[in-house]
């Protein structure tokens, strides 16, 4: 099993950053792609980026584009969410997950989440 917490979360004024982190622990060898999601009140939980553990290579959801990076620290077994230009639609509990595979299903393992807040 692969366990994950994230931290990093807060509130901050549209326009401001935060930088999410997500460190993994347990049978790390098993990781191939790890990603970021989000829940905001009332919506379904949606893809906001991941990142092929090996390769570095990742994928972003078109609202993100060019305002959030993330990136790992293999060393550290971490992943990263930099967060610029929030806007409030950016608001959410925002989830790290992993696979073993290219998709990222439910049934995967997922942290346990961190409240991001963007005022206007």
């Amino acid at each position: 099993q692969v366990q994950l917490v994230e931290s990093g979360g807060g509130l901050v004024q549209a326009g401001g950053s935060l930088r999410l982190s997500c460190a993994a622990s347990g049978r790390t060898s098993s990781i191939y792609t790890m990603g970021w999601f989000r829940q905001a009140p009332g919506k379904e939980r949606e893809f906001v980026t991941t990142i092929r553990w090996r390769s570095g290579d990742t994928s972003y959801a078109d609202s993100v584009k060019g305002r959030f990076t993330m990136y790992r620290d293999i060393a550290k077994n971490s992943v990263y969410l930099q967060m610029n230009s929030l806007k409030p639609e950016d608001t959410a509990v925002y989830y790290c997950a992993t696979s073993s595979g290219m998709a990222i299903r439910s049934s995967d393992y997922w942290g346990q989440g961190t409240q991001v807040t963007v005022s206007s």
